[in-house]
């Protein structure tokens, strides 16, 4: 209703600025299909099993030892700015000892492992400096020895480490649906077509997933935190049948940053609400709190700007970089947009304040703005949530206690209904 208004409004803006502007189709990112948490588990009896990882050797030549229940076919490549490297894998059920690989050997600062798709897993390697993958094999089990995926990296200089970069590297599946239907030739008459739903769309975006863990505390890691908060937010909306609610995630899966954008465009969402969980690191202080983001170009302050910098790089964690934007955009249709966006974004997000702060504590200065990628829908209002922070006890245990979440749920659910009931109200009386 109110979005078909704008729509129009936006139509007739661009046909008047034809004359002089000369629009370009957006680029368009294509999808895969979510796989719902039943569906994991069903498969997840099926999948290798990681037991253990380690590195030996020096900062000539440094060994990755991944063992495994059963051998697996891999692709191993490197990245730069940073340098990386990158070992794709069948999908793994991961059951590493505690702490495998936050610390570093020879070549390698650090490694992360995890779910980057539906049936797929990357082992993505920090390294000190440039290196070249020398050897990759997958060794068959024997005399008490389990089956093991061994990488040996060698140390190289830059001009080495770049021929390797451009001899290729895969492309990285897309990890979330298109949601469209391809009709076989042949096929039997298709069946009528189902009325569209008229209920609002509300998208979901709990941070992070699968290699991406996000900030952790002891055992405690944002992707788990925000997405326990994510479903049980979920639930509550889907309760009142008021809404159509989708979830960028529903399990451990990474899903690049764009793709989490293109859900709620695609969806013509009325509404995108990202889950996170802050971190500051020691010597930085203490904050504590719930923080609500909109976008800016600018920041309000330097605690959103290091926010906004650390959440853009999660696809380069997840050994991907989108960073390039379409150099051709329909600048105009697109500045129109977001100013209407921004406006309602701004507005959602005092009302979220104003039923956040009867429920939780919330930081000192709640509202902020920042460059978040993930907010850059330029047609659907969009929030980014900073539960708390995962660097504060007091926070942390509010962030792992079922009553805590049951609370800010309901806080959340009501600001959300107020927004919607508002937008829809004052389209039905422009009609």
């Amino acid at each position: 209703m109110a979005r078909h208004l704008n729509q129009r409004v936006l139509l007739g803006c661009a046909l008047l600025c034809a004359a002089a502007c000369a629009c370009s189709e957006l680029t368009r990112v294509s999808a895969a299909e979510e796989q719902t948490p039943s569906q994991n588990q069903a498969t997840a009896p099926s999948l290798p099993v990681a037991s253990d990882a380690r590195l030996a050797g020096d900062a000539k030549l440094t060994r990755f030892i991944l063992d495994l229940d059963k051998g697996i076919q891999f692709r191993a490549f490197v990245l730069d700015d940073p340098y990386r490297v990158v070992i794709d894998i069948p999908q793994v059920n991961f059951r590493l000892p505690s702490g495998s690989g936050t610390n570093g050997r020879g070549l390698v600062k650090a490694f992360r492992y995890g779910t980057v798709m539906p049936g797929g897993s990357r082992i993505v390697f920090d390294l000190t400096g440039p290196a070249r993958v020398a050897d990759a094999t997958m060794l068959d089990g024997g005399n008490g020895q389990p089956p093991r995926l061994v990488l040996e990296l060698e140390d190289v200089d830059r001009p080495t480490f770049l021929q390797a970069l451009h001899a290729g590297r895969p492309q990285l599946k897309p990890a979330v649906s298109d949601q469209a239907a391809a009709v076989a030739p042949h096929a039997a008459p298709a069946k009528p077509a189902t009325p569209p739903d008229p209920r609002p769309v509300v998208v979901i975006d709990p941070g992070h997933g699968g290699v991406d863990n996000g900030t952790r505390s002891g055992e405690e890691m944002e992707k788990n935190l925000v997405l326990a908060f994510g479903l049980a937010l979920r639930d509550r909306l889907e309760k009142s049948g008021k809404y159509r609610v989708i979830m960028t995630r529903n399990d451990d899966t990474f899903i690049p940053l764009d793709d989490r954008v293109k859900v709620a465009h695609d969806q013509a969402a009325a509404l995108f609400v990202s889950i996170h969980a802050d971190y500051l690191p020691r010597g930085e202080g203490d904050a504590q709190g719930a923080t609500i983001y909109t976008l800016s170009d600018k920041a309000s302050d330097t605690e959103a700007e290091r926010l906004a910098e650390s959440e853009n790089r999660a696809d380069a964690i997840g050994g991907v970089d989108l960073r390039e934007e379409p150099t051709e955009v329909a600048d105009i249709l697109i500045d129109l947009a977001q100013r209407e966006t921004r406006t309602f974004s701004n507005r959602f997000a005092r009302m979220l304040m104003g039923e956040m702060k009867g429920t939780v504590r919330m930081h000192k200065n709640p509202l902020k703005s920042a460059g978040f990628r993930v907010l850059k829908a330029p047609d659907v209002p969009s929030v980014l949530v900073e539960l708390g922070y995962v660097s504060n006890k007091s926070d942390l245990e509010h962030l792992v206690s079922d009553r805590w979440r049951s609370k800010t749920v309901a806080s959340m659910a009501q600001a959300i209904d107020a927004f919607l009931a508002k937008r829809l109200a004052t389209a039905g009386t422009s009609r």
